[in-house]
């Protein structure tokens, strides 16, 4: 499967395919509550459930051909967290997402590894619907959308609460 997954490089980050080897630093990243707050229902994933949510975003590739990138530091190695691009069955649309560990925070890692998953999503995939579904408390996911032109533009109720959708701008042409 990790040889149909496209790498992608910014300058300080590698996109690459999720695996097996992921799972350590996976779950212990959904294992913190800061982290999951403004994820799904809010909880934290056991070690367990991170394996199936691994799996889940590792077939998303098959099933449609694009999905979440496991992000990695370029100069350490150190894995960030998951970016990309998201759309299972009976999603509100074409989504950008991404989630990091929260010693990655507060350094850019989210718009850098964001704005190549919206470049990706917008050249390679053609998409011109591109949303992010984000908490409305989730202060710090509306500042990197925003900071990429996405404009709240409608709410959704799902997995237990509201979310605000974000939708981006065609500012990428092919």
């Amino acid at each position: 499967m990790s040889e149909q997954v496209p790498r992608l490089s910014t300058s300080r980050l590698y996109l690459r395919a999720l695996g097996a080897a992921d799972l350590d630093a996976y779950a212990a990243m959904m294992s913190d509550a800061d982290v999951t707050r403004h994820l799904g229902d809010g909880r934290t994933l056991d070690r367990a459930e991170s394996w199936r949510q691994l799996a889940l975003f590792i077939g998303h590739w098959e099933l449609r051909g694009f999905g979440m990138w496991g992000v990695e530091e370029r100069e350490t190695g150190r894995f960030l967290g998951r970016i990309g691009c998201y759309e299972p069955e009976g999603w509100p649309g074409f989504e950008i997402g991404y989630v990091l560990a929260r010693d990655a925070w507060g350094r850019g890692y989210a718009r850098e590894g964001a704005a190549a998953a919206l470049t990706f999503a917008q050249r390679v995939l053609g998409k011109t619907d591109v949303i992010s579904l984000i908490r409305p408390a989730n202060t710090a996911s509306i500042a990197v959308a925003a900071s990429l032109g996405a404009r709240r533009t409608g709410r959704v109720e799902f997995l237990g609460g509201e979310s605000a959708i974000y939708t981006y701008p065609q500012w990428l042409k092919a």
